[in-house]
């Protein structure tokens, strides 16, 4: 993007509602996304920030009066500038505390919302982190009103929230104090977690002094500072974005400097509920969700604002999937006729490919019903390609055929089998013609029963010409019928026997398709679980910090309630992960059960065929050498060897 567009707009009523266009481009970012949403004071200087981090000079609008110039929460989307295949998206937000708004609750919704989209929040103000700073900073305390995480748990309080709320800085602009406390030097982070400092005590006063400040530290789960000082002279404040980069102090670049880098190198990708990694996709997905939600007066879900998200993605991830395997079967199909292992070998490899794309873009899809709906699409593709190879081989043996007979149908429409020892003459041709068709490549799956057809057609004509045939003994031509019924069962048995290799082929392919698709579920089940580890373990190592800090500082009842916490914080991520290892489970024993299925119905059907071929009257020899040699079995001679075989089968 060259410019940042309108994200979220503030109605003239107040109302929040998302901008189409802004969603089309979010649509396009198939790749990750960082996210860093700033938040603070109107007229603190929030739009300069993002306008560093965009590496521009210009871009968010920069106010110069004391109106509040930006209104909703605008985006600029850049290619980050240290994580290669990575989407930086800047949320520039509205300025709380503007007087002129009519709904009170404006400035919590806009401030929830950044909390909810955002992967990393800058929290900006001006001058130092002082009470009555963070008292401004009420929104915090608010979030519990417009934030949840699941909607089954009427009781539920905020101790989730370090799972998945993002990391928070403080970027304090005009800073002129000394990074002192009691004497002594401090980094801005110690300056930070000094004025988060809780009070002892339960009276009511403490309790308003501190719950602020106890969101910040239990909400999330990491904290910075930046203290920035004057950028320039007071006079050129209002130009800022038009100053060139002498005119500027050099401490204050080099803060700018060093914020900016910290948002590059720790600023995280942003990710769903059990570690599920948010493309700009999903984040529009999720600006609509949220933003809708809001708007009606409900309040969102963290938990449900997932499942439909899994929903939207993992029906995308079906149809990606399908086209992936339809793009190859296409490409294959240029090809047709061919073999069916040839087939089944490229079904099974585009399968693969298949389940490949929908694993990287599904998510949540504990029951397996997505998985099952791509297996089963799959699937009937699979049957309609191996029609159309059908259908392809078919013609291929049939245009064949046609072309090697025609020779022959010319000479029978002219008489010329019309005479004594035309059968000779016929089966000669006949024999030449399944000679250089059995030669021919490329026939396909259809290649014996389109022969068995073609020798079918072509006993009318035989008989015929057999009856007609002056030359041989009524006692020859009974003979000649039986031989003739003898090639007809011959070419039977090759067509069936062609069939049985084709169903245990297929029978092969569905197998080896099934042991791929169960291993790439268990990769997908492995990633699940450790991402979800990786979560519970950041949001546990937050609190853990935090309850150090309250012993330290001689909190200690504070810090007992925090073990309680703990352990049912362990207990409930222990839950959740055997929960979504017995999902898992169960989806792939589903799995297991349809392929079982499947391939009782193939073996069914190869018992039936099996049982069919052996219930007939099979000749002495092979039946695809005896098909040649019968045909002209004794006729060589001219008749005087009927009795006899020329390869003594």
């Amino acid at each position: 993007m060259d410019e940042p567009v309108c994200l979220i707009d503030t109605g003239s009523e107040g109302k929040l509602c998302v901008q189409e266009s802004a969603l089309q481009i979010l649509q396009q970012i198939q790749e990750p996304v960082v996210v860093v949403a700033v938040v603070g004071l109107y007229r603190t200087g929030k739009s300069y920030l993002m306008n560093r981090l965009a590496g521009k000079q210009t871009g968010f609008a920069l106010g110069s009066t004391v109106e509040s110039k930006t209104k909703g929460i605008w985006m600029w989307c850049v290619s980050h500038p240290t994580k290669a295949g990575t989407t930086l998206v800047l949320l520039d937000t509205e300025g709380l505390g503007d007087v002129n708004k009519g709904d009170s609750k404006h400035d919590t919704k806009i401030f929830s919302l950044a909390v909810l989209l955002s992967s990393t929040l800058v929290l900006n103000s001006r001058g130092t982190i002082d009470n009555r700073a963070i008292e401004e900073l009420q929104y915090v305390t608010e979030l519990t009103e417009y934030i949840k995480v699941k909607s089954s748990d009427e009781d539920e309080d905020d101790s989730e929230f370090v799972k998945f709320f993002p990391s928070f800085i403080w970027a304090v602009r005009d800073f002129t104090l000394e990074h002192k406390i009691n004497g002594k030097y401090v980094t801005e982070d110690q300056y930070l977690d000094y004025a988060l400092k809780l009070k002892p005590g339960t009276s009511r006063t403490v309790k308003e002094f501190n719950l602020p400040r106890e969101c910040i530290r239990n909400y999330f789960p990491s904290r910075k500072c930046f203290t920035f000082p004057f950028p320039t002279n007071p006079e050129n404040v209002s130009c800022l974005e038009s100053l060139d980069p002498a005119d500027l102090s050099l401490d204050f670049q080099k803060v700018s400097d060093n914020f900016c880098k910290f948002i590059f190198d720790r600023s995280e990708v942003k990710k769903l509920k059990d570690g599920h990694t948010v493309t700009g996709r999903v984040l529009g997905q999720l600006v609509k969700t949220f933003v809708d939600t809001i708007s009606s007066g409900e309040v969102p879900f963290l938990e449900n604002a997932v499942i439909a998200m899994a929903m939207i993605e993992n029906e995308a991830a079906v149809k990606e999937g399908l086209q992936v395997y339809k793009s190859g079967m296409e490409k294959l199909k240029d090809s047709f006729p061919l073999e069916l292992k040839d087939v089944s070998s490229e079904h099974q490899r585009l399968s693969s490919l298949a389940t490949q794309s929908f694993m990287k873009r599904s998510f949540k899809d504990n029951e397996g019903i997505f998985m099952k709906c791509l297996e089963e699409d799959i699937n009937k593709l699979f049957d309609g390609y191996l029609c159309q190879n059908e259908e392809a081989s078919k013609k291929r043996c049939e245009n064949l055929l046609s072309s090697l007979s025609a020779p022959m149908t010319e000479k029978r429409k002219k008489g010329f089998y019309a005479r004594s020892g035309g059968y000779v003459l016929f089966s000669q041709d006949l024999e030449n013609i399944v000679k250089e068709y059995k030669i021919q490549a490329n026939k396909g799956v259809k290649a014996e029963d389109t022969l068995e057809e073609f020798l079918k057609q072509k006993c009318v004509d035989s008989n015929a010409i057999l009856q007609a045939d002056k030359k041989l003994t009524e006692k020859e031509k009974k003979i000649m019928e039986e031989r003739e019924k003898t090639v007809l069962l011959a070419q039977e048995i090759n067509a069936k026997e062609q069939k049985q290799q084709q169903l245990e082929e297929k029978m092969e392919a569905e197998r080896k398709s099934n042991e791929e698709r169960m291993r790439q579920m268990k990769v997908k089940m492995d990633e699940e679980i450790r991402l979800q580890r990786e979560e519970a373990k950041r949001a546990m190592d937050s609190k853990l910090r935090e309850q150090a800090d309250l012993l330290e500082k001689g909190f200690k009842e504070k810090a007992d309630r925090m073990t309680k916490e703990m352990e049912d914080f362990r207990r409930k991520n222990k839950e959740e992960e055997m929960k979504s290892d017995q999902l898992f489970k169960n989806m792939m024993k589903k799995m297991n059960k349809r392929h079982d299925e499947n391939m009782k119905l193939m073996m069914r059907q190869h018992s039936e065929q099996m049982k069919a071929i052996m219930s007939m009257p099979r000749p002495k020899s092979d039946s695809s050498s005896l098909l040649l040699c019968l045909l002209l079995a004794g006729l060589a001679g001219g008749g005087s060897g009927l009795g006899s075989c020329p390869c003594s089968c």
